[in-house]
């Protein structure tokens, strides 16, 4: 057998040692001796896709970050003529109608809390409960039908669906004109406080649930359908396998769009609610976001709405790093590591 020269052993030798200082210099392990690439030539490598993350980056800059700075009228007696840098400072006065207990503050607070807890309970689970009767009971034909139907209201503005709901539930709606032309009572829906949450709630369904069921339907397609079929070998039930099967495939994308809810819960339908409140008063259907703007824009409150949906913001964060903490507890991912 033929050894190497002895000229090509020393060669080899020597760029080992090289490379396992170069990689006691970094701290990384090297692999097939290969230099990491610095950040300028990743950078000149890179730069046809960031040139091209520069707009949605500045877009999100530009109104998403820098509206933030306008948060400073919350300690502010701010006078739009002024501005804010000519504004008086006043502390944390406006802060008084949430420390204070305002009656109009309080029953917006209720509004808003009782139908975050009506969308959490009902509205949130509505997509994965159609998503998987798409997914377990229907045909491919049948289920392409419905997801097309269920899509549709979701392309329509609030302006229409609130529209679309007085012509079928109105005083002189579809419905109310056949139950007069059939002798009985009309039924008073559009106007009528006590219904008005029930209303919301439904409006909310009709519009978005076929549109948040496209994200469940792809996480299903993606559980290996050997599972179902050991199931069914174990004797599993269409249930059990639901239970079994496809919830806990579902669980991580719950756990993350229920935290996401959770950020955004007290923001419960600002458009939705604004163009059906003069029908039914403020006492029913006034939440935070009517609130601000009832009495900021309207009423020039500026400083006190300003303070209030400051304490909406802060406390949607405090939500979304709890049950971030939770979620982690729990042995899921969340939005974020840490």
């Amino acid at each position: 057998m033929a050894t190497e020269p002895a000229s090509r052993v020393a060669l080899t030798d020597r760029g080992a040692d090289t490379a396992e200082k170069s990689a006691g210099r970094t701290g990384e392990p090297s692999v097939s001796g290969r230099r990491r690439v610095p950040f300028g030539a990743r950078l000149w490598r890179d730069y046809p896709v960031l040139v091209l993350a520069v707009p949605g980056m500045l877009i999100i800059l530009a109104f998403q970050y820098y509206p933030l700075y306008g948060n400073v009228i919350a300690f502010q007696d701010f006078q739009p003529y002024l501005g804010i840098g000519k504004s008086l400072w006043n502390g944390v006065e406006n802060f008084g109608v949430i420390v204070n207990g305002d009656p109009e503050f309080l029953n917006a607070v209720k509004n808003t809390l009782v139908l975050t807890l009506i969308q959490t309970v009902i509205v949130f689970p509505a997509p994965i409960v159609v998503a998987i009767v798409l997914h377990t009971l229907l045909s491919n034909k049948v289920r392409q039908l419905v997801q097309s139907i269920l899509y549709l209201p979701h392309f329509m503005s609030w302006v229409i669906v609130v529209a679309i709901f007085q012509q079928v539930l109105g005083g002189t709606g579809m419905i109310n004109n056949w139950l007069r032309g059939h002798g009985l009572d009309a039924v008073h829906v559009i106007g009528n406080a006590e219904a008005f949450r029930a209303l919301l709630t439904s409006q909310v369904m009709w519009k978005d649930t076929g549109w948040a069921t496209i994200l469940f339907l792809a996480v299903l397609s993606q559980i290996d359908r050997s599972l179902y079929e050991a199931s069914a070998v174990d004797g599993s039930s269409r249930w059990q396998q639901i239970v079994h099967v496809t919830l806990p495939g579902l669980k991580p994308i719950i756990i993350l769009l229920l935290i996401l809810k959770l950020g955004d819960s007290l923001s419960v339908g600002f458009e939705q609610i604004i163009l059906q409140q003069p029908a039914v008063g403020t006492d029913a259907s006034e939440v935070l976001d009517t609130y601000v703007y009832n009495n900021g824009i309207l009423g020039g409150a500026w400083g006190v709405s300003a303070a209030v949906g400051l304490v909406k913001g802060v406390i949607g964060l405090a939500l979304v790093l709890a049950a971030n903490k939770l979620a982690h507890r729990l042995g899921e991912e969340g939005i974020y590591r840490g």
